[in-house]
């Protein structure tokens, strides 16, 4: 089948790489454009744009697809020359305005991290570790005007494992969903596949993480915060606040035989850091203070000398009735 490929970051190379090793034809990839990335602020391109460019694929990189716009109006004489049967899109960042939906005859079909109708939105890997959830995986679905709203046509399920961080969970989901999109793709070659309508029940939202949303907060139970810090890890990245600045938490361990501190209270030995919660301590594993790479939390403990009975988190986060 002749298709173009539609996405943008890391998890979506593993799905774009099955669909150039499989029978159909990729004549183009639309991608976002090169962003600034790093200390120089250098332009990158995506890497879908990058593994593109290492086939000789066509890349197109609208900044928006609204049908008023120069960009959006390029891309839609671009697509109607290329006559794709179908877009698989994994992680674009775009939105898909209607008329592009009905362009291609099998239409846009997209891999979510998740079990849909759950965790609908930007973020589900991110939301199912945060949530506790046990099981999760990936559905392929046609794009409708609704935010992942459309009939599923697969789904896969993924077992959330205890140490788990969304990094993590979401290499190995990319893997087994780039084998569920490329079956996906197949099946509706062959009319072999009919797309169910999603269930009205177990709806929830992920929305996208920001940097503000990934602060911890001590006050909470052991196991909602050692949650928290693995949904965060390694994008956007969990933090506490540090004087003008932020300290990173790399994931923790609930040491649930340890003594009792205050929320956010830290006890300092020669090899661990301890950190209270509302329940039990943390202990903590890596830490990146601002500037410096990420290093164990007894290395940078030795060097900040953190007063006893200092305490981590928000000023609010020691006082359990504030608000």
């Amino acid at each position: 089948m002749r298709i173009i490929f539609a996405g943008t970051p890391e998890p979506a190379v593993v799905a774009l790489e099955k669909l150039l090793a499989s029978s159909h034809e990729v004549v183009a990839v639309i991608t976002r454009p090169d962003a600034k990335k790093g200390r120089g602020r250098t332009l990158h391109p995506s890497p879908v744009k990058a593994l593109a460019q290492e086939h000789g694929i066509e890349v197109l990189t609208p900044t928006t697809l609204r049908p008023d716009s120069e960009d959006g109006q390029a891309l839609r004489a671009r697509l109607k020359e290329l006559q794709p049967e179908a877009i698989p899109v994994v992680a674009y960042g775009n939105l898909v305005t209607k008329d592009l939906l009905e362009l291609p005859q099998h239409g846009w079909v997209n891999l979510h991290f998740s079990l849909l109708p759950a965790w609908r939105g930007a973020a589900p890997v991110q939301a199912a570790i945060a949530a506790g959830d046990d099981v999760t995986g990936a559905s392929t679905f046609r794009i409708e005007e609704g935010l992942d709203t459309g009939p599923v046509f697969g789904v896969l399920t993924e077992r959330i494992r205890p140490d788990d961080t969304a990094t993590v969970l979401l290499a190995r989901l990319a893997e087994h969903g780039a084998e569920l999109l490329t079956r996906t793709v197949d099946g509706v070659e062959a009319g072999a596949l009919q797309a169910q309508p999603q269930s009205a029940d177990g709806v929830s939202h992920a929305p996208k993480v920001t940097v503000d949303a990934a602060l911890v907060r001590f006050d909470l139970p052991a196991g909602a915060v050692d949650l928290h810090i693995r949904a965060m890890t390694d994008a956007p990245g969990a933090w506490v606040p540090l004087g003008d600045a932020r300290l990173k938490l790399g994931p923790a361990v609930v040491d649930a035989e340890s003594e009792r501190l205050a929320p956010g209270e830290l006890r300092v030995t020669k090899r661990e850091v301890h950190v209270g919660t509302a329940t039990a301590p943390l202990r903590l594993g890596t830490v990146q203070p601002p500037g410096k790479k990420p290093m164990h939390a007894a290395d940078w403990a030795r060097g900040a000398r953190p007063e006893p009975g200092e305490r981590l988190g928000p000023s609010d986060a020691h006082n359990p009735t504030a608000t």
